[in-house]
């Protein structure tokens, strides 16, 4: 069993490189540990953006995330979530973040996400100090960052330069993957964005902790694809678990049973036993060209920290307003400025 596990994660290893090499990344991603404060992302994100601009920026964020999820630990994954929301949906432009009538924030599947008061207030905090300097866009990717670091994962560095979007269409949240996809979908959904197989099963592996409602796994409890029957690949004392907290709808159940409150390799180890509460949780242990992955990553938990702060630079990475001419540094998150 250690040498087949062995060997899984010399694939893996040698996955990531192939993958990195490909895309002419490897430099960057392979090593991001390593990246001094100088280097920058495509001569536009850099860590040193905000240095003599406003210095005080990652403190301020990280003060404020840590106030914020004392009073309540389940924020970390909700900005999390804002965040790779947010990525999914025109890049890390803060377009998720806009509240007005027809925006991505008012779509109907946008409906639990939380976090954006987190947001809110270390802008406001900002605006103080630096103001008209900050993106949301950067304030969202690093809080996530920070999210993670506080629910007890690794820690990476961001590089900073994103732009504020100036458009939200709610039309557009119905492309963010909702948990009910098969792993074709969710592949074809991740490279349209240039990440990979590998940042799938890494970035799946934020369910370590959070939250799902109730009504998103009401099909695999009692009707599943029409059959009125529960899905047959949940564990049956799982599935009872399940139809005890979920008796309505509206309520909200964790996605890793086991240790819902820590950030580790936990999910991957539930997958095995059935124990994945999203189908497409499920699928990622069935489907051969993720199996492997998840098999590995369950056995090795640094190997999934440290990938984790990989794929979340990727993530972040994706479809930047980095331009002159391209987005603006909103004062306000929640609207675009007047002048527009």
């Amino acid at each position: 069993m250690q040498s087949s596990i062995s060997f899984l994660f010399v694939l893996l290893v040698l996955h990531l490189i192939s993958a990195s090499a490909q895309s002419g990344e490897g430099e960057h991603f392979l090593k991001i540990h390593k990246l001094t404060d100088s280097s920058s992302f495509g001569d536009a994100l850099s860590f040193a953006h905000y240095y003599q601009k406003c210095p005080e920026v990652e403190s301020i964020i990280n003060n404020k995330v840590k106030e914020w999820i004392k009073k309540d630990y389940t924020l970390a994954a909700s900005l999390i979530r804002l965040h790779f929301h947010d990525c999914s949906v025109r890049g890390c432009d803060g377009s998720i973040l806009l509240n007005h009538e027809g925006s991505e924030r008012k779509a109907e599947v946008s409906k639990t996400l939380r976090g954006f008061e987190v947001i809110d207030d270390i802008k406001a905090e900002i605006e103080k100090k630096c103001p008209k300097t900050v993106s949301c866009a950067d304030i969202l990717t690093a809080a996530s960052r920070d999210a993670t670091v506080l629910a007890g994962g690794p820690y990476w560095m961001v590089p900073y330069g994103r732009k504020d979007g100036l458009v939200s269409l709610a039309k557009e949240a119905q492309l963010v993957p909702m948990g009910h996809e098969d792993i074709t979908s969710l592949v074809e959904f991740y490279q349209s964005k240039g990440l990979t197989v590998v940042d799938l099963a890494i970035l799946s592996g934020a369910h370590t902790i959070g939250r799902a409602s109730c009504g998103s796994i009401q099909d695999r409890l009692y009707n599943y694809s029409g059959t009125g029957k529960p899905d047959p690949s949940l564990n049956v004392q799982y599935l009872n678990f399940l139809k005890r907290k979920c008796r309505w709808a509206s309520e909200y159940v964790d996605l890793d049973a086991t240790t819902p409150k820590t950030f580790d390799s936990q999910y991957y180890s539930n997958l095995p036993k059935k124990m994945g509460l999203l189908a497409t949780d499920e699928k990622l242990y069935t489907d051969p060209r993720t199996a492997p992955l998840v098999s590995a990553l369950a056995d090795q938990p640094s190997l999934f920290f440290y990938q984790f702060g990989v794929s979340m630079t990727k993530l972040g990475n994706v479809q930047c307003l980095l331009g002159p001419n391209e987005g603006e540094i909103r004062t306000n998150c929640n609207f675009v400025n007047s002048h527009h």
